[in-house]
């Protein structure tokens, strides 16, 4: 009986670290993806991206670019291309994150 309650009580103690990382920080980080309505301020970020090549034109394209063109995933994991939007052709990135930004 003894062992049991001390095997519990080892199984229940090593998953409190595991509830620690995953408790919610109050640090106001910005979110993993990115929302319409929020963008990461240090965008493009650099990550491993799993947006395929035809979700990141369609990401683009809600975002309001048209012609996107040459579309290439770059070393640091973000979507490159050159696209229009209000009549000027832009350089415009697409990180992991979601987020479209223009240069």
């Amino acid at each position: 009986m003894k062992k049991i309650i001390s095997a519990a009580a080892i199984i229940f103690a090593a998953g409190l670290p595991a509830h620690a990382q995953t408790t919610p920080s109050t640090e106001g980080e910005t979110p993993a993806i990115a929302t319409p309505d929020q963008q990461n301020p240090t965008a493009p970020v650099a990550g491993a991206n799993s947006f395929t090549e035809d979700q990141a034109r369609t990401r683009i394209e809600e975002a309001g670019y048209t012609d996107v063109a040459d579309l290439k995933l770059d070393a640091n994991g973000i979507w490159q291309a050159s696209a229009t939007k209000d009549k000027k052709q832009v350089t415009v990135s697409l990180d992991y994150q979601g987020n479209v930004v223009a240069r």
